[in-house]
């Protein structure tokens, strides 16, 4: 008897588990239809698409007991998937059958105003304000959403406005953020991935009795119309490139134009040691503690001898996971792989096991490029391509959703004369008159490029990052091989021009060197989030003071 956790065969659970431990709270999985008996309160976590946790449910035998237990009157938390499959039904899989507690569809953002997924956070609001019952939400706080598909206010039907308990507006759409009603308390965004206002939401629903836990008082229906500015905020992201130095041990390092080693004092000619910056799993914990938004860490190695369950950064991604109670992203070997006896794996099982461990998002880079190559070769109506089902972007996205993968970009400029006439034209940015002097008079397109910058393909990056969108890809992490450790700021035409093409979030990164840098990607791309690396593994400067910056710019960020 006592608190179980329902795990359906998809999604990170792994960092539920970790924050109930971190929190003091006792709990056993559902192995078997038979676990729901001994239940006395459940909670449903999951990231990933509503078609594949009902599938999950129903290949383990797990759908009619969970709706037996429901209807049962026991406690029920529902976090992410675990909330939408409480409805009827999504536009994500219409041809799979919700659990139909809550008798309303699931619908899909418009990406007109906005990038679509919603990814990032973002405040709640009460529908009752003056309600003391408030699950441990705070409407000051921020909490990570992470999601394509919600659930819409309708505060005009009694069926479905008596579930609601909180919204959140992105764009100009308001969603249900918190359904509750008698036993039943479920939340759209990740309260184990976001940071101490979320663990407070957990921990305050399992501080309460059984009895009040299963018996939530009801919630007024209030009209709640979109106000002229959500309360979405700017990410800024610590990301970690880590690898093997020359004594085997993993550490986190960073490169002057991807180039990770030093230069002897004798000649700058000559390469010296990796560079060290820290460990990953310390370094990890120290940007959570300093209000990350996100941590990314990089595999810039690959480990390719190692077999997949000894893979180093597994046990990186586990130990991190531990302590860090925002999201994790993880790149490199993110791909079909052969372990040194044979045995193949799918680029999808690679990720699972990643996702297993504690990974919330992964990030695939020259693979993506691979993709993007071959579905250029199968020509399609819009001229981008067509996918055929298989490539890792697609795959993990069908299992997963498309807010699980992330594609990672490594172009660089070609510079050509003004008047070019060739391929890529129409993608040619121009200096400034009162640009950098280097870049004045000049032209250039940007190419991309694989294998971490050391070879380039005949691809532009406007091809690249629209044939990924395509895939299934649901975020773009937009590098720059030009600007990478300069510290003269990030590429705004780059992202700019990036930032027009395509309708998923994108990361700024590479040439972040001061506070101010932070300000200006914001104010003039529009990106959602900012990464960084070297300035901050160096202390050159904060996390703290990257967002006291910003809000003095009156850009909206999350504070602890």
């Amino acid at each position: 008897m006592g608190l179980y956790l329902l795990d359906y065969g998809a999604g990170n659970v792994q960092s539920l588990a970790n924050t109930l431990k971190k929190l003091g709270h006792d709990f056993q999985w559902i192995a078997s239809p038979a676990d729901f008996d001994k239940a006395t309160s459940l909670i449903f976590p999951g990231v990933g698409a509503f078609g594949s946790a009902i599938d999950g449910l129903v290949l383990r035998g797990l759908y009619e007991p969970l709706r037996d237990y429901i209807a049962s009157g026991k406690p029920y938390f529902g976090i992410c998937i675990g909330m939408q499959v409480l409805f009827r039904s999504s536009l994500e899989s219409p041809s799979s059958k919700g659990l139909g507690i809550i008798p309303s569809a699931i619908g899909v953002f418009a990406n007109a105003d906005k990038s679509v997924p919603h990814m990032g956070w973002n405040s709640v609001e009460f529908l009752d304000p003056d309600e003391k019952a408030h699950e441990g939400l705070d409407p000051r706080a921020s909490y990570y959403f992470v999601h394509s598909f919600r659930a819409a206010y309708d505060w005009e039907r009694p069926d479905v406005g008596q579930w609601a308990h909180t919204t959140t507006q992105y764009g100009q759409e308001v969603f249900l953020a918190t359904v509750r009603k008698g036993n039943v308390f479920a939340c759209q965004f990740h309260p184990e991935k976001s940071g101490p206002a979320g663990l407070k939401v957990l921990d305050a629903w399992l501080k309460q009795s059984e009895a009040e836990r299963a018996t939530s008082p009801p919630t007024p229906r209030v009209a709640r119309h979109p106000k002229p500015k959500d309360g979405f905020t700017k990410r800024i992201i610590a990301c970690m490139d880590v690898r093997s130095n020359d004594d085997g041990d993993l550490v986190v390092t960073k490169g002057d134009q991807y180039d990770v080693r030093e230069r002897t004092a004798n000649s700058a000619n000559v390469a010296g040691a990796v560079r060290n910056l820290g460990k990953p799993v310390s370094l990890s914990a120290r940007y959570y503690a300093e209000g990350a938004d996100e941590i990314c860490l990089m595999n810039i190695t690959s480990f390719r001898h190692s077999p997949l369950l000894d893979q180093p950064m597994l046990a990186v991604v586990r130990a991190a996971a531990e302590t860090v109670f925002v999201p994790l992203t993880i790149g490199g070997g993110i791909k079909d792989t052969v372990d040194p006896d044979g045995t193949p794996h799918s680029a999808l099982e690679v990720a699972g096991e990643y996702f297993r461990a504690g990974a919330d998002k992964v990030s695939i880079a020259t693979e993506a490029v691979f993709a993007v190559e071959r579905m250029r070769e199968r020509p399609s109506t819009d001229g981008i391509g067509e996918g055929d089902g298989t490539s890792a972007i697609e795959t993990i996205a069908h299992a997963y959703g498309r807010q699980a993968v992330v594609v990672s970009v490594d172009p660089r400029r070609v510079y050509v004369e003004p008047d070019y006439d060739g391929p890529y034209k129409g993608e040619l940015v121009y200096g400034k008159p009162d640009g950098p002097e280097t870049e004045r008079g000049k032209a250039w397109w940007y190419q991309c490029t694989v294998r971490g910058g050391r070879e380039n393909r005949p691809l532009s990056v406007v091809q690249l990052v629209k044939g990924v969108e395509k895939l299934g890809a649901g975020e773009i992490v937009l590098n720059s091989i030009d600007r990478d450790g300069t510290g003269a700021g990030y590429d705004l035409d780059l992202i700019a021009l990036v930032r027009r093409n395509v309708r998923i979030p994108v990361v700024a990164s590479s040439g972040a060197g001061n506070a101010k840098h932070f300000v200006e990607v914001f104010q003039k791309t529009g990106v959602e989030a900012a990464l960084a690396a070297g300035v901050f593994h160096r202390n050159e400067v904060g996390i703290d003071e990257v967002k006291a910056t910003l809000t003095a710019a009156k850009i909206n960020v999350r504070t602890v």
